[in-house]
């Protein structure tokens, strides 16, 4: 059975602590405007999957709570970095298996300032459910007292610079072209222009990375309604439904830890996903407009262009460089700003990708508008590890 996707919204993405709201205000907000974008009232929707990390069980039921008092399922959804699309396949998976006919995927964070703590409990690494993937990079790299996160990512962009011969230059060139996008988007955290020469000139976080080349802490919600084939008819939402064509999620495997962080990071199973949704649609890479992907740094976009099959391993570097992923190139790839200047607020990132793409495919981008985009590609990863690759299509 079909799927699509027949409202989206979000809230913008803000600084924590910036704003005076809670977690069940900024669902109210993006939710509600899911629902209104579509022009259906949640009293029609059967379940809600609800994506976020950093509040306790069952925070998902005091969110939706907002949206309505209905008695229907509410599930918590936490796959780090991947929840967001995580609760938009489940929500696929209830209109696709036949189960419902109108699902909500919601995704929300209310984080803290600062860098995020890399998944140890209390600094304790044992304990953290990445502790395998700290010891690959341990082991190959040693470990500094530079934020996990950007160091396990770091020293991937050092094996790539090693291996390659990528340059910083192109890693900045990334955050470059991202800044610039997001001064188009209202809902961004970040509305700033720089220069590649400025991205590199900012604070390094773990060398090759400086401050401009990573993704901030961040709150705020984004939400889909994803509905099947015959509610779009009963309910005339033709202008609004963007399908989607075909959806995969992958874990870590054998070769995430063969002792490379170009690995343990994620590049094999973005590439596992991506293949998978090829096959399943019957698109390639050579069919897709505009990409929103996973560029919690810099380099994780580079990695990503090879994983998605843009280009050769190792030539990430130049595609950027050469402006195939900007307006005017092959593909635009985060015309949203992505996560480096859009923001991160875990549980919502996959649900913003998407709501992007839908605001693309239908032609609603305003000053960021992809001309003529007709097929969308979203890619969102968490450490630990999933990946989840979503086809859309007007």
């Amino acid at each position: 059975m079909k799927s699509y996707i027949v409202g989206v919204g979000m809230t913008k993405f803000e600084k924590p602590e910036s704003r005076d709201w809670q977690y069940w205000d900024m669902v109210r907000e993006a939710g509600g405007a899911a629902l209104a974008d579509a022009g259906v009232d949640y009293g029609l929707v059967e379940q809600v999957p609800v994506g976020y990390c950093f509040q306790p069980s069952t925070a998902g039921q005091r969110a939706a709570y907002e949206l309505g008092l209905t008695g229907v399922p509410v599930y918590n959804v936490n796959n780090n970095c991947a929840t967001g699309s995580t609760a938009l396949m489940m929500a696929r998976q209830f209109v696709q298996g036949g189960i419902s006919d109108c699902v909500l995927a919601v995704g929300f964070e209310k984080m803290k300032r600062g860098a995020l703590g890399g998944g140890a409990d209390g600094g304790d690494f044992a304990t953290s459910p990445v502790a395998r993937h700290y010891g690959i990079m341990a082991a190959a790299h040693g470990f500094e007292m530079s934020p996990p996160t950007a160091q396990i990512f770091g020293n991937a962009a050092r094996e790539h610079m090693e291996r390659y011969g990528t340059t910083p230059a192109q890693l900045a060139a990334v955050g470059a072209k991202n800044h610039r996008h997001s001064a188009n988007n209202p809902n961004a955290q970040f509305q700033d222009v720089y220069t590649v020469e400025e991205v590199l000139a900012a604070k390094t976080i773990h060398d090759p990375l400086t401050k401009l080349q990573c993704s901030p802490t961040s709150d705020g919600a984004a939400a889909a309604l994803v509905v099947s084939e015959r509610f779009v008819v009963a309910h005339g939402l033709h202008d609004k439904a963007v399908e989607i064509v075909a959806q995969a999620m992958t874990t870590d495997t054998a070769e995430s830890f063969g002792g490379s962080c170009i690995d343990v990071v994620g590049k094999p199973m973005t590439a596992a996903a991506a293949r998978r949704v090829y096959e399943d649609s019957g698109l390639g890479i050579e069919d897709v407009d505009v990409v929103e992907l996973h560029d919690c740094f810099s380099v994780n976009e580079l990695l990503t262009y090879e994983a998605l099959g843009m280009c050769a391993d190792g030539a990430s570097g130049k595609l950027v460089e050469s402006g195939a992923t900007t307006y005017g190139g092959r593909w635009v790839v985060n015309p949203s700003g992505g996560l480096i200047s859009k923001g991160h607020p875990l549980g919502a990132t996959g649900l913003a990708q998407a709501a992007e793409l839908v605001w693309q495919l239908r032609g609603e981008a305003g000053a960021r508008q992809v001309p003529t985009a007709r097929v969308g590609l979203a890619h969102n990863i968490g450490l630990g590890g999933a990946a989840v690759v979503t086809l859309l299509r007007r």
